[in-house]
């Protein structure tokens, strides 16, 4: 895309008011010049910290310096998103701040919002007053879908739309399909509001399973240092889901489970959790790159809603659903960083830190889907973005943002062109238009198939407890 070339999507109308500041706003700031008209006089950004003051000034968009928090969001936010006429836009890019209030009160006032995670309020993920299924994902998530069936319709609020959740989702239905074209299978594509046309179409094609399967290769000029935490992104968001129970949506071919797994009782009943954190919880996958590797299951929205998605049922009893987490190998610095954490009793370092792309030196984040168990074994389908291909094609952030940041304004332009879609996950999303917007910005989007299971590559010195029948049995995925 050349500067002159960046296609306008459509126009804002009303106020845009982005919460937080960080990482992925500041990439996102650029992509919403370039590819929406709107009023930069209406635009506002709230923020706590002030370090982007001078790029906010030099961008002419105006910055209030507070955090938003459950006692003053209502005061602060609807004259902001209220102001003039038009529809306003809310973008959540932030943590510690209650997604589902944030959009309750959006829908009423009929403003178009979008976030990147069922945030919370501050304090949840770090509660010892809780038990540990209130503080996962799938609690978190449960919320949103009863404010959904109870108010179902109305303003569109496009719920955890980033890389992952969010991208990952167009991802799997485009991997899907792939896969489907590979095999021979005759069917007809499933329209977007068919849930249970793509389920069956997912158990038709056999796949058992779904990792969110990552690398990220980034490496930084200088070492780290010792009592910092480094990361591609927010730090802060890493250590509060990776401090999280692990969790993962439950598929109906595992015959398995680990000691400490816990079901839920309410709800879709489409996930578990480990009691133990997610980011000391660590499983094996495969990338292109790598091979294979280790990854940590963190929790993710979308462990939850494709796992949900996908499921099949007849007369009321789940025939079908697939298994589905995170498998993530984050960048180097960050292993490492996670690593002198729970060394120190889970204690995060004094100075939490994201790298720009200026501290880079090389790298790629490589993010896609890795579809498993079915004739052709493996078929990883996603993002090789790297830190070169990012520079040149957007400012102020490296590969893993711009993967968030593109699709944020993916889902913005779907919120546009659909503004009365209720509350929606990304999957419920046209993922070939969310695509179409989103691929100029992800480098490479790639099929790979692999022979790997996860029985393969264990040096069978010491004795282990292994599935040999069905190597894709999470048995012999979790390292144990």
């Amino acid at each position: 895309m050349s500067e002159m070339t960046y296609p306008v999507y459509g126009e804002i109308t009303g106020p845009i008011v982005m919460i937080g500041f960080g990482s992925i706003g500041r990439g996102t700031l650029p992509l919403i010049e370039r590819h929406f008209k709107f009023d930069k006089s209406r635009m506002v950004v709230i923020d706590p910290r002030n370090d982007e003051a001078e790029l906010l000034a030099k961008h002419g968009i105006k910055h209030i310096q507070a955090h938003v928090t459950k006692d003053n969001y209502k005061k602060l936010l609807k004259p902001l998103l209220t102001e003039g006429e038009g529809q306003g836009f809310c973008v959540n890019l932030s943590v510690d701040t209650g997604s589902l209030d944030l959009m309750k009160l959006c829908r009423k006032l009929d403003v178009l919002y979008i976030d990147t995670v069922v945030e919370p309020w501050l304090g949840f993920y770090f509660d010892k007053n809780m038990k540990n299924s209130e503080r996962t994902n799938y609690a978190l998530r449960e919320t949103v879908r009863q404010e959904k069936a109870k108010n179902p319709g109305g303003t569109t609020a496009v719920s955890t739309c980033g890389a992952n959740p969010g991208m990952v989702s167009w991802f799997v239905k485009q991997g899907l399909v792939n896969l489907a074209h590979e095999i021979g299978l005759k069917f007809e594509e499933p329209d977007q509001n068919d849930r249970d046309g793509w389920a069956k179409l997912m158990k038709k094609v056999g796949v058992k399973g779904v990792h969110i399967a990552e690398r990220d290769t980034q490496r930084t000029k200088n070492p780290k240092p010792l009592n910092v935490f480094w990361n591609t992104w927010s730090a802060e968001g890493f250590i509060s889901e990776g401090l999280q129970p692990s969790e993962l949506g439950w598929g109906t071919h595992e015959n398995w489970m680990p000691k400490n797994a816990k079901k839920h009782k309410k709800g879709c009943k489409a996930a578990i959790y480990l009691e133990q954190p997610g980011a000391n919880t660590r499983v094996r996958t495969w990338c292109p790159t790598p091979g294979p590797q280790y990854g940590f299951l963190v929790t993710h929205n979308e462990s939850i809603s494709i796992a949900d998605y996908f499921t099949v049922e007849k007369d009321g009893e789940v025939v079908y659903r697939p298994t589905c987490h995170y498998a993530y190998h984050p960048a180097n610095d960050a292993v490492l960083s996670l690593h002198e954490m729970f060394g120190n009793g889970g204690t995060q370092q004094p100075v939490l830190h994201v790298l720009n792309e200026d501290e880079l030196v090389d790298g790629v984040d490589e993010l896609g889907v890795l579809l498993y168990g079915h004739e052709k074994n493996a078929y990883w389908f996603g993002s090789r973005l790297s830190l070169e291909e990012t520079r040149r094609i957007a400012p102020y952030q490296n590969a893993t943002g711009l993967q968030v940041t593109s699709a944020v304004l993916a889902g913005m332009v779907w919120a546009i062109e659909n503004p009365k879609a209720g509350i929606v996950e990304s999957d419920e999303m046209d993922y070939k238009r969310c695509l179409e917007v989103q691929s100029p910005y992800l480098g490479p989007v790639e099929g790979h198939y692999t022979d790997w299971t996860p029985l393969d590559g264990r040096p069978g010195l010491f004795p282990e407890d292994l599935d040999e029948k069905d190597p894709w049995q999470f048995r012999n995925i979790l390292v144990r």
